[in-house]
Formats: C-alpha cells, structure tokens, sequence
C-alpha cells in the first residue's frame, strides 16, 4: 500500500489513518471523531449529506404532489448507477426493494420448484436466506446445507451437489459470521451453467470492502443481491437484485403492480399476467422513496470523496490489519479469545471476527467502555469504517484487553471457570 498515492477526489490512506480522520468532519451528526463505532460490517455512520437527500424527499412530495414520482424514479436510477459501479456492470439490469428478503422472496418465487425441488446453498448463510429456506424446507422443497468451512474449498463442494434436480444455487460471497471471502464462485457458475440451475450470490458483505467486478469473476450469468445498509452508508431501504440476461423467461409469482408501468399495452386481468421487461420483471409495489433520495446523496457523497471500489478496499485491509496487529499484541489467552491466523488479512472481508469465550457479555461490556461492537454466536466481530482513525481502533482493541483482564480478576465480564479464569 502506498500511504501518499492520492486517489480521486484528494484523499489518500495517510489522511485517514491520522488523527483527526479527514473524513470524520463530514459524519458529524454521529460524532465519529468522539466515539468507537465498531459495528461498520452492521451499521455504519451517514455522512451528513444523508439528511439532505431525506430533505428533497420531503420537498419534492409536497411541491409536486403525486407528481413526486418522476423524480423518484430519476433517485432509483442514480442508485441502480452507484450499484452498477460497484459491480462493474454498466448496463446491469437491477431490480431495488426495500430488503434483500423482499428481493428474494420474488427470486424463490419464479424458480420451478414443482419440476426441481432440491435448493443448495450453505450452513453460514445470513438469517434472510436460512431461515426462507428453513420454512421452504418444511413445505417439502429439498434444501441441500452444504457446510461452510472451509472455505477455500466451499465452491467445489457445492458445485457437486449441482445436478438436474437443482433449481438454484444461494451462496455468499463472503460469509457474515466471519468475513471470510469464499474463491472459487466463477467455477460454481459453471457447474450450474451446466445443468441449468440458478446461481444467486449475496454481495452485501462484500460491496464496499472487497471488489465486486462480477463479469471478471465469472459471474455474469448470476443473480446478485445485496445492499448499501452495511459497508455504503445508504440506510435501510436500499437492496438490490441484479438480473442476469436470461431473467426475462422468470415469471415470479410473487409479483407487484409496478411490474405493469411497461407493460400496459396489455389489458390486467385480460388472460396471463404480463410483466415488464428487465428489471420491471421483479418490481415491486408502493415503496418510500425517501430511502432512494438519502442514498443518491451518499453516493455522490462517495464520488466527490473518492470512495472508490479500490481505494475502499485498500481502506478496509488497513485497517483490519491495525485491528488484528493491536489484537495480537494483547497477547490474551487464546482459550478466552483468538483469531485465525491460518490466512492473511486479503483473504478476509470488512470486519475481524474473533472467537470469544462469552462473546455476547464481552460485547455488552465494551459497550460500557464506549466500544460498539456486535457478536454471532461465539464470534465478536469488530467492523472499522473509513471515518475511523488508527488511534480510535487501537483505543478500541485496548479496551477489549481491559474488558478482558477485569473479567479475569475483579468481576466485569463473567468467564467460564472451566476455561482457566478462576
């Protein structure tokens, strides 16, 4: 990494890592410079510029009245823009809804479940995938859980679960408990090329901190959902499903009246129901456009900064590198936290996941230090953002040393005593 490279917009590593952060000025209704976020792989700040995009929501509706839709239908466009940069898929056709499940659910329902009953997908799916597909289960469909680790080798193995009886493939490109990148996903969609089966990668522990150029990656016949709540500070509201070409021959049951805006040539209710083209093909019904405003703002915000996918994720490597440096040099027992260190930082996403004893009570500890973390299970996950300086992370990870040690001795977190704290 080159600290003084400046990239587009100014910025450059050195810049962030100091103290002030030179970004932190601009999050200052969540008074990042102040406080230790480290929950940005779950939540990260707004920039300020957010509050300006809810703003012209509000002033467009009551200056246009129901005329307010045009112009949030040119909102959805600059947001589908900003996920097609991230995708490298200029011409990507993208369907948005409020939440990946919404997004999902319409994908599920235009497979041929009747004639292919079996689903494959992994046992570290995010809760939106497992638990559809754990009531999917109990109607009969045939869900395949493939496990997660390892890792490097999780694209292979569900590749050969692939078969005739498979409607589709639901896999992460990074898994959410440990930010693992899962490799190998270009020669799944081979495999499900070959048996005509769908394959769907969740992008949304990715986009933001690891580079998503999906025809690169071989992922050009894909379905890709994810969304800008996490690592691109859009808010709730923003989720997308790209549409691969052969989208076109789906005929989702679940399906809204906004699908009927390009297909009106066709009387509803006048025998089968008609669809619109591309993306319209998974449209959705009366939505708040307010979600759409506040991210159009962000996303220039991004570009104005040079928040590039690139300079994103050089950002992130940093600093979870600092993170994990800082973590190491506690030197915990490892029976009460530790860490993989069979793989370098590269092959790991936007968070450091570590794997703790008591990780819920570790966590609700530090929040008493003014450390905001979360945990999964027995992994407490520590997720930096770009507004963050190396002091603020450091002063973070110290923090989980004390947690620790006065868990140990005078009663702040209680530890297992069959793990050796007395």
């Amino acid at each position: 990494m080159n600290e003084h490279a400046p990239v587009p917009g100014g910025l450059r590593l050195a810049d962030l890592r100091a103290g002030p952060n030179a970004l932190a000025q601009h999050y200052s209704r969540f008074d990042v410079a102040n406080r230790l976020p480290l929950t940005g792989h779950s939540h990260q700040a707004w920039p300020d510029v957010a509050i300006d995009g809810q703003l012209a929501a509000f002033t467009d509706a009551a200056a246009e009245l129901d005329g307010k839709w045009d112009r949030a239908a040119d909102k959805a466009e600059e947001v589908r823009d900003g996920y097609r940069a991230l995708l490298g898929d200029p011409d990507g056709e993208l369907a948005l809804g409020a939440s990946t499940h919404e997004l999902l659910v319409r994908f599920l329902s235009g497979l041929d479940l009747c004639g292919r009953r079996r689903l494959v997908t992994t046992d570290g799916e995010f809760h939106t995938v497992r638990r559809q597909l754990d009531r999917l289960a109990e109607a009969g469909v045939e869900v395949v859980r493939v496990p997660a680790e390892p890792a490097d080798t999780l694209a292979e193995r569900l590749a050969a679960e692939v078969d005739g009886r498979a409607a589709a493939v639901l896999v992460s490109a990074v898994l959410f408990e440990t930010a693992r990148i899962v490799p190998g996903l270009d020669g799944l969609a081979e495999s499900c090329a070959r048996w005509d089966a769908e394959l769907l990668v969740d992008a949304y522990h990715a986009l933001g901190v690891v580079g998503m150029p999906i025809h690169e990656q071989g992922l050009g016949a894909a379905w890709i959902v994810g969304g800008g709540y996490k690592y691109l500070q859009l808010g709730e509201g923003n989720c997308f499903l790209r549409l691969p070409r052969h989208a076109d021959r789906f005929r989702p049951v679940v399906t809204g009246w906004f699908s009927e805006f390009s297909a009106r040539s066709q009387r509803p209710g006048a025998g089968e129901v008609a669809y619109g083209s591309g993306a319209a093909r998974f449209a959705g019904a009366t939505y708040d456009p307010t979600s759409h405003y506040r991210a159009a703002s962000v996303f220039e915000f991004f570009r104005a900064q040079g928040l590039t996918p690139a300079f994103l994720r050089e950002v992130s490597l940093h600093q979870n590198s600092v993170l994990a440096d800082a973590f190491d040099e506690l030197a915990l027992p490892p029976e009460l936290v530790t860490r993989d260190r069979t793989r370098p930082r590269s092959d790991y996403a936007g968070f450091l996941a570590l794997r703790c004893a008591e990780a819920s009570a570790v966590r609700a500890s530090l929040a008493r230090y003014g450390v905001y973390t979360d945990h999964r299970g027995d992994y407490l996950r520590f997720g930096p953002a770009p507004y963050l300086s190396d002091r603020q992370l450091r002063d973070a990870m110290a923090a989980l040393g004390e947690v620790l040690r006065v868990g140990r001795g005078t009663g702040g977190v209680t530890l297992p005593k069959s793990r050796g704290n007395g």
